[in-house]
């Protein structure tokens, strides 16, 4: 071994024993390396001590410094850092937030994590548990040993329920179908507690607005049998008498203007107004009356229940026009066993105005930015009806590619009106804790593609949204218009029309009109479970009224023109699923599924483009740009005097998968896969093999990459690269371009390196 090679070797050896930890312990200071927690006898089964083994485990504290192969880098680098003598210091920052103080032995209580240990397998029926804790010591690190010795387990033999006759012991015993504790299974504190809260929680869905679960005491009985225990439900003797009582809802009064200061709770005249069961204090009659009548789940004798209680609040909140909530019940004062329920609500300004300015890129070499001007008002007939009015402008420049200069600039107007009730001829009922709402759009947008033409788009919809509870959701717009005129078309886009005829559905006068539905399932928000799942359906229905009423058929030349434009006539179906899967720590698996169809008939021979289905960019398929895949194993490229790969077909399938980790706090990895297509339904000559057939599976395009998340909170930053791994349009049998792969060579990097910034997560 060289010279070079030792002082190597030494500087290996060096930098490893400063990771470890171990160097500059202060004096008589050990480093704390963990605990290990043995379960050992024979009275209770392997599986069983496994299993306990784990949770005690888990339970053990202080949690030592975290280390990765013995290693344990964040210490070195809290030592590393020294002491700043500022927190606005770089050293202060890494010492802090990059690194982690040592855990010291002497923070150890080897006698209390004892106990704790002890106690947990007692309160899991391990009755009459010993318990020990020892140390070692290696060099300067020490490790704590615990030794925990369970009896065997004792089992619940029966659950025994008061069978008094009062009011309060008789909806206690009423309880008792639904009941946590069960028979044959192994006594647990954490499931008595449990069912505590649940006997509560009925409780007051009966009118015991007072009752508390520290009313309610399980009783043990461990002298019934071997190893098992009787379980006795009891409402302990000094419950006080109005936690025993069921209560009515008598006055409900609402305070619509309520502040801090507390000069809204004073009853000026005229600011009294009763309206059905609601008295509504509001001296400067700011809300209608009525909005409180649907919003209110209370009606006057009604039994209190704690459902009514939250739907009431959730439906108050979810209006959208209250800063703050709060509710409060009391004795009523003229009547016994009756509550007053009093809602102070404060609201939100009025009006307010938003700006925003968003910067933004994509795979087609476009970057560019946009300003978006938001105008609201909360309250606009005092409905607590939202009217937002919006205008937007923007530039996109091509900063790169074959066809730099052809800029693109937009503009644009829409107005939204959400009422928070369904406007119908029909009665509609929701026990939602979610308001039922109505919503009018009206839009417009210009949009001047340099060189090329101009499009105007008027768009307006009416229809209501509505949610079961917090996973079901659903939209349905009575009917939907757009109406897009193209202008200005340049004699360089007609040239290109001429060689790709598909280019000129762009600019095609387009008139949509009809229904759309949509159903949106999802459980993300329960953070507990390890699958979740994500659900979207949609159905647009455009023209099918109107082309059935008039005998629209464009085969036998009974074409159907509004103001001079043919209507389209079209079903189109999509399916977007989605589940995540968590591994453990912050890191989860994450796969999308995409099936879409669109079937025109009637009044129209093809699907209109801008319902068409697209593949490639941000959003989809990552290694392709955006819509420059098929459709089927159509090459869009291969014509030269091609202007622009704006590929769309009448089916899509898509699927990705991607694996999520975190790296450092808010920076975040993925590596993914995407796969995907589209195809037509019927033969086009100009785009051979664009027909969908039973060989589509070898016909899909797949890419894969990686990529970084910055998670701001507020946003997500997503940066992709990624690269096709399988190309459709190449013939049969030479589509999987793997073996090529070259990172080193600049040319591959042009034509398969694809870089996408983006907002948010692809899905």
């Amino acid at each position: 071994m060289n010279k070079n090679s030792i002082s190597y070797f030494l500087f290996i050896l060096l930098f490893l024993v400063s990771c470890s930890g171990t160097k500059n312990l202060p004096e008589g200071e050990l480093l704390y390396v963990g605990a290990k927690v043995k379960v050992e006898g024979d009275a209770t089964p392997k599986k069983e001590r496994k299993a306990l083994k784990a949770e005690l485990q888990a339970i053990v504290r202080p949690k030592p410094n975290a280390s990765f192969l013995g290693l344990r880098p964040r210490l070195f680098i809290y030592k590393l850092a020294g002491t700043p003598k500022k927190q606005k210091e770089f050293r202060y920052w890494l010492k802090n937030k990059v690194g982690e103080a040592p855990v010291y032995y002497s923070k150890v209580d080897l006698e209390y994590n004892k106990l704790v240990l002890q106690n947990h397998a007692e309160n899991n029926g391990y009755f009459n548990t010993r318990s020990t804790a020892d140390s070692t010591r290696q060099g300067k690190k020490a490790e704590a040993i615990y030794t925990v010795i369970p009896k065997r387990q004792y089992l619940i033999r029966e659950i025994k329920f008061p069978q008094d006759s009062t009011i309060l012991l008789s909806a206690v015993r009423d309880t008792k179908d639904r009941t946590l504790l069960k028979k044959d299974q192994g006594y647990s504190l954490t499931t008595i507690k449990e069912e505590r809260l649940r006997i509560d929680t009925r409780l007051k869905e009966k009118g015991f607005y007072y009752f508390a679960p520290d009313y309610l005491k399980v009783q043990v009985d461990s002298t019934v049998a071997d190893h098992q225990v009787d379980l006795i439900v009891k409402v302990k003797q000094e419950t006080p008498d109005r936690a025993q009582t069921q209560y009515r809802i008598n006055d409900i009064i609402v305070y619509p203007n309520y502040s801090i200061n507390g000069d809204s709770l004073v009853a000026t005249p005229g600011a009294v107004v009763k309206h059905n069961d609601i008295t509504i204090i509001d001296g400067e009659n700011l809300f209608k009356p009525r909005i409180f009548d649907r919003t209110l789940y209370f009606k006057k004798n009604d039994l209190y229940n704690r459902t009514n209680h939250n739907l009431s609040l959730n439906r108050l909140v979810n209006l959208g026009t209250f800063k703050f909530v709060k509710n409060e019940f009391k004795v009523a004062d003229t009547i016994g066993n009756y509550l007053d329920a009093y809602y102070y609500l404060t609201p939100l300004p009025k009006k307010s105005i938003r700006v925003e300015a968003v910067a933004k890129t994509n795979s087609a070499n476009y970057t560019g930015t946009e300003l978006n001007v938001n105008w609201s008002n909360r309250n606009v007939f005092k409905g607590a009806e939202l009217l937002t009015i919006s205008a937007f402008g923007g530039l996109e420049v091509q900063v790169s590619g074959l066809n730099k200069g052809f800029n693109v600039y937009r503009f644009g107007t829409e107005a939204n009106l959400v009422w928070p009730r369904i406007i119908s001829p029909f009665h509609f009922v929701s026990s939602s804790g979610f308001v039922p709402k109505t919503k009018a759009t009206l839009g417009y947008e210009f949009q001047n593609r340099t060189k090329l033409y101009s499009l105007q788009t008027f768009k307006g919809s009416f229809g209501y949204l509505w949610k079961e509870n917090e996973r079901k959701e659903h939209q349905f717009n009575v009917t939907e218009i757009t109406y897009a005129s193209p202008q200005n078309v340049t004699p360089l886009y007609q040239e290109q029309i001429a060689a790709n005829t598909s280019l000129g559905k762009v600019i095609e006068k387009q008139l949509i009109f009809g229904p759309t539905y949509s159903y949106t399932y999802t459980n993300t928000m329960e953070k507990r479970r390890k699958h979740t799942f994500y659900y979207k359906a949609s159905l647009d229905l455009s023209g099918n009224i109107a082309g059935l009423t008039t005998g629209a058929n464009l085969k036998k030349g009974d074409t159907i023109k509004v103001f001079s434009v043919p209507f389209s006539q079209f079903v189109k179906v999509e399916n977007d699923l989605r589940h995540y899967l968590k591994l453990g720590g912050e890191s989860q698996l994450a796969s999308r599924i995409i099936a879409g169809a669109g079937f025109a008939y009637g009044n129209s021979n093809e699907m209109p483009f801008i319902k068409q289905f697209f593949n490639g960019g941000t959003n989809s398929i990552r290694a392709f740009r955006a819509r420059s895949i098929g459709p089927g194993s159509y090459d869009g490229t291969t014509n030269a005097n091609t202007f622009l790969p704006d590929q769309s077909g009448d089916l899509k399938l898509e699927f990705s998968t991607e694996y999520r980790a975190k790296i450092y706090k808010i920076v975040k990895g993925a590596l993914f896969l995407d796969a995907g297509n589209i195809w037509l339904l019927k033969d086009n000559p100009e785009k051979p093999g664009a027909k969908f057939s039973k060989d589509f599976l070898k016909e899909l395009a797949l890419g894969v990459g990686a990529g970084l998340r910055f998670d701001f909170s507020f946003l997500v930053l997503r940066t992709d690269l990624a690269f096709p791994i399988r190309k459709p349009y190449l013939p049969d049998g030479q589509r999987w371009v793997l073996d090529q792969v070259n990172f080193g060579n600049s040319s591959w990097r042009k034509e398969n390196l694809v870089f996408n910034l983006a907002i948010g997560y692809p899905f």
